[in-house]
């Protein structure tokens, strides 16, 4: 009688199952999903203030390393580009021009990342060369740290 073997290819756990986007994502996607359903509820002129007040719930919910950096981020914004309007996009703090997001932050607790990230996306004026960094970690923000990402706010909308 031959013992049975087993194949060599399947040595992963047997109920892991890969679906393609993690627990955290798929809640960010349902978040966005809600986020423009409330856009579209809202009328033009509600619009602005209602999202930067929801902007500042969001971040009055995180825990307090994320929201320390957060609220920092959120002034040096507001300071450096107020013609950028808050909002929510994924969940997350987002600041838009005509609509676009233009920059965001993300948590280090929302997708349980070792630091936060400030991004900027295809709509920030910060082209150099051939090659230039869209997005930065966040593990604390000094002044200096401050005044160089004020001064990245200002091109990105220049």
């Amino acid at each position: 009688m031959k013992g049975t073997q087993t194949s060599a290819k399947n040595t992963g756990a047997v109920d892991e199952k890969f679906d393609g986007f993690t627990d955290e994502e798929r809640g960010a996607m349902k978040e966005r999903a809600q986020e423009l359903k409330a856009s579209a509820r809202r009328g033009p002129r509600a619009a602005k203030a209602d999202a930067e007040s929801e902007v500042l719930a969001k971040i009055a919910e995180m825990e307090e390393a994320d929201r320390v950096l957060a609220e920092r981020l959120h002034d040096i914004v507001k300071a450096n580009a107020p013609t950028l309007s808050p909002k929510l996009w994924y969940g997350m703090p987002a600041y838009a021009r005509n609509g676009k997001v233009v920059c965001f932050f993300q948590s280090a607790q929302k997708f349980k990342t070792r630091y936060a990230t400030l991004g900027f996306s295809d709509q920030a004026n910060l082209d150099e060369g051939t090659m230039w960094p869209t997005a930065f970690a966040l593990t604390e923000l000094t002044a200096a740290d401050g005044a160089r990402i004020g001064a990245l706010i200002k091109k990105a909308v220049s």
